[in-house]
């Protein structure tokens, strides 16, 4: 079982012992007792308080700042403050690989057998190729550790697939994490590719290495004591990702159905890319955001018809034989949405839609602008599509036989009473939630306003268009929406507890 190791980064005794035991009570396997940060540090006074009252076991470090830690002082001094925590029965010690055969020797074969000593390596540029990697942790086992650990830098959210393929070809127990957000995936996933351990930190403002997630995080949403070998790997991709709501949704209700698989916050710079990179038949599905959904139609081996009329994509599947099949649930989502807000309760099963003969005026030309712009037309709405770029408004208006306008426009754009507006841009996203893609003036010439954004569940948009009186619709809706559909398709058609994401919903947006 991989341990959930808990960084204890206090700048006193006395806040390291209470995090040990908010560590304790929050789940932690152990702790890392981070000497380097603790302000005056006094090793024959401070270890013996540390260490006799702790409630896990601990693993001490102290980490120089040539390898990216606190410690400015000389080794020898160091090493007198780990060996003295050896003889105070540590489970385990750190130490750096440029100074482990320097430290050993400095042991002289007395180290207790209880102890393990994990010798460590840490690159906070980049993440060296597969083979340097190996040849890496080849050398560190050939110093005499009893536990490998290899920290690097992801750039690239596919770095860390390199380091996946060491760790499960790995002979000796290894530690492999990838910092920085785009190297999340190393964390959650270690469990499934055999690391040793994983760090978890208390809060925010307590975090040893870029990229760490909090404790409650890694057991309560990723679920990670039922991480294992054989679990699926679910996610979304987008750019930027942090802000999304979908991984707290997915996992909680995957964890309902007891479906095996783990649902994670992927932030890529290239989809192509990542899918190629993450080809096993494991990485099974994926949901696509901004900028991604009408990149993923190139990136898929074949679409659902209604997807490819659209024109994006925001669900892909990997089927058993390794085919890419793109779904949008976009459409169905947002605008059976916008029929509720408009029609009131039921008025998405009514024979005709309340879309129809209606002026639907879309703000965004990427993947949701059009799947809501399809998905008005084939409700026969009349569409007017809005767009920072016009050359892409036009295009998309086009396709679904309306009318283009720039975004400017629509300051002044009033050709008839009773229209409806629908943003489907990124305006007004967290953290950027000042933004909105219309003034304030406008708002009053339409009857209802729908907003795609969710993170905050109220918008600028939104509470301008109350504030003028207009009914409005919140993207939670659509979230919740596409998300059945998701859940479905990535469960081979299991019912996505709706109930359930509903009251997910309400209360983490």
């Amino acid at each position: 079982m991989t341990l959930l190791c808990v960084p204890l980064v206090g700048r006193t005794v006395e806040e390291m012992q209470a995090d040990a035991a908010a560590a304790a009570a929050a789940g932690g396997d152990l702790v890392e007792i981070r000497l380097d940060f603790i302000e005056g540090f006094r090793p024959r006074e401070h270890l013996p308080r540390l260490l006799r009252g702790c409630p896990l076991p601990a693993l001490v470090t102290y980490r120089p700042n040539w390898e990216g830690g606190q410690y400015e002082g000389d080794d020898t001094a160091r090493f007198e403050a780990l060996r003295l925590a050896m003889e105070l029965g540590v489970d385990y010690v750190d130490i750096e690989l440029k100074v482990a055969d320097k430290f050993i020797s400095f042991m002289s074969g007395n180290k207790p057998e209880k102890c393990q000593l994990i010798v460590s390596s840490h690159n906070y540029e980049y993440t060296p190729s597969s083979e340097e990697l190996a040849n890496l942790v080849a050398r560190i086992q050939a110093v005499g550790a009893d536990i490998v650990k290899v920290a690097t830098t992801a750039k690239d959210i596919v770095d860390v697939s390199r380091m996946f393929q060491v760790m499960v070809h790995c002979q000796v127990p290894m530690i492999g994490l990838v910092m920085s957000e785009r190297g999340l995936m190393s964390r959650v996933l270690a469990p499934k590719f055999g690391g040793y351990l994983t760090f978890g930190i208390l809060n925010a403002t307590k975090t040893s290495a870029s990229g760490q997630p909090t404790v409650n995080e890694l057991l309560d949403i990723y679920n990670i004591r039922h991480i294992g070998p054989d679990t699926k790997v679910l996610g979304l991709i987008a750019n930027p990702v942090k802000q999304s709501k979908s991984p707290i949704l997915h996992n909680k209700c995957l964890q309902s159905v007891r479906y095996n698989a783990v649902y994670l916050p992927l932030l890529g710079d290239n989809l192509a890319s990542f899918l190629e990179t993450y080809s096993s038949p494991d990485f099974s599905g994926f949901s696509c955001s901004l900028p991604f959904k009408v990149d993923a139609v190139q990136c898929c081996d074949e679409h659902d018809p209604v997807a490819k009329s659209i024109g994006a994509i925001n669900t892909i599947i990997r089927r058993p034989d390794g085919k890419l099949v793109g779904y949008n649930t976009d459409y169905i989502g947002a605008i059976s949405a916008i029929e509720d807000g408009i029609g009131g309760p039921g008025s998405k099963d009514a024979a005709i839609s309340p879309l129809a003969g209606r002026l639907v005026v879309v703000v965004g030309a990427g993947g949701a602008g059009k799947a809501i712009a399809y998905g008005a037309k084939e409700k026969g709405a009349r569409v007017v599509v809005a767009n920072r770029t016009y050359e892409k408004a036009v295009s998309l208006a086009n396709a679904v036989g309306g009318q283009a306008l720039r975004l400017a426009d629509l300051e002044t754009f009033r050709p008839e009473e009773g229209m409806i507006l629908a943003n489907a841009t990124s305006l007004g996203m967290y953290p950027n939630v000042d933004g909105t893609p219309i003034p304030k003036k406008a708002l009053s010439f339409y009857d209802v306003v729908f907003d795609a954004v969710y993170a905050p569940k109220v918008t600028r948009l939104l509470r301008e268009a109350g504030e003028c009186g207009v009914k409005v619709v919140s993207g939670v809706e659509m979230f919740v929406r596409q998300a059945m559909g998701q859940f479905e398709h990535f469960t081979g058609g299991i019912e996505a507890p709706e109930s359930l994401m509903r009251e997910i919903a309400a209360k983490y947006t």
